[in-house]
């Protein structure tokens, strides 16, 4: 199986994460990653302590491999979570939006590795003198909440560059094998994979919002700085166009305030959900799509259909081998037109 050093320090076979995106990262889908030889990723950002306990536990029960915790750093919890989850026995912690260096030593002391997701040169160079174990840099192509405003293409090496001999993954416009491919020949060692991990049959997401990325063509993504923006101000996000992104394009300072539906807790709590509030429409969203936010990225151009998390990270491989061959064939065949011509 295709592996990069990365592999080896986190104990994975293919260099493949899942983001781990909030409610909709359920133990089903992280161990399907895991178990296919990936890294799964729960999303256990503000969870309670009986809830982060709960997840790890049925995580431990569907895998015995390696799998992550993704914890955003820009909310007041952040720091009980680490706790919970260093307690818990996490494996993998994956950071985002916000400063890894006051957690990076107490995760390193339990023996915990530590990766946090970037938009900038900048930001990783922070990253990587705060001892991190890899740095995921995310192009402005992703889905969900953006950190930064560069492409992948560009942000990718550049970062390389700046912190080697720390550790890059690529996340951002990736959703098959070419795209892996791509990214280590940019000198990254792995992907991490949000969009296409929501096109999943483990994915704990609503149907039609699995349907709707299939449906996705190349200009059906939007990026806004303000849209969903409710308790979460100044934090960029790329979404599906839907009625309530249709709204805001056509006239962006009308805003319809109140509710668009209730949202069951893993407790049985219900709680009212504001119309532009970030959050993800799981099965437990009772409500209108058309007002939520359907998080994705570019590459949901590139995702046709619906699988198996264990069949995506497959054909990621799989896919990422057969065009690493046919460059590398292409190569040898050009050195000896070369070599032939000159003789």
């Amino acid at each position: 199986m295709l592996t990069t050093p990365l592999c080896r320090r986190l104990g994975i076979e293919a260099p493949v994460l899942s983001v781990g995106f909030g409610a909709g990262a359920q133990p089903e889908l992280v161990a399907a990653v895991s178990n296919a030889g990936g890294l799964g990723v729960l999303g256990l950002t503000g969870a309670p302590r009986e809830l982060v306990f709960l997840s790890v536990a049925l995580t431990r029960e569907l895998t015995d491999r390696p799998f992550g915790a993704n914890v955003l750093l820009e909310f007041e919890t952040a720091g009980e979570t680490v706790d919970l989850c260093l307690e818990a026995g996490v494996p993998v912690l994956v950071f985002f939006w916000g400063d890894a260096a006051p957690y990076v030593e107490r995760a390193h002391d339990a023996g915990v590795a530590v990766l946090i997701q970037v938009g900038s040169v900048d930001e990783a160079k922070r990253a990587a003198d705060a001892g991190v174990d890899a740095v995921i840099a995310q192009g402005s192509e992703a889905g969900g909440h953006v950190r930064g405003s560069t492409a992948l293409s560009v942000l990718v090496p550049a970062i390389v560059d700046a912190i080697d001999p720390v550790p890059v993954i690529a996340s951002g416009g990736i959703a098959d094998g070419r795209g892996l491919a791509a990214a280590l020949a940019l000198g990254a060692q792995g992907i991490s994979l949000g969009t296409r991990f929501v096109a999943s049959t483990e994915a704990f997401v609503q149907e039609e919002w699995k349907r709707r990325i299939v449906a996705a063509g190349d200009e059906d993504t939007v990026y806004s700085e303000d849209l969903f923006d409710k308790n979460w101000p100044d934090a960029p996000h790329r979404m599906l166009r839907n009625d309530i992104v249709r709204r805001w394009e056509e006239a962006p300072a009308l805003r319809d305030e109140g509710t668009i539906g209730t949202f069951e807790r893993f407790n049985g709590e219900h709680l009212e959900i504001a119309r532009y509030q970030p959050f993800m429409a799981t099965p437990r969203f009772d409500g209108d799509l058309e007002e939520a936010p359907l998080w994705a990225g570019q590459s949901a151009a590139l995702v046709h259909e619906v699988k198996d998390a264990a069949e995506i990270v497959a054909d990621l491989v799989r896919e990422a081998e057969a065009a690493l061959y046919s460059v590398t064939t292409y190569s040898n065949e050009a050195q000896q037109s070369t070599a032939n011509r000159a003789s």
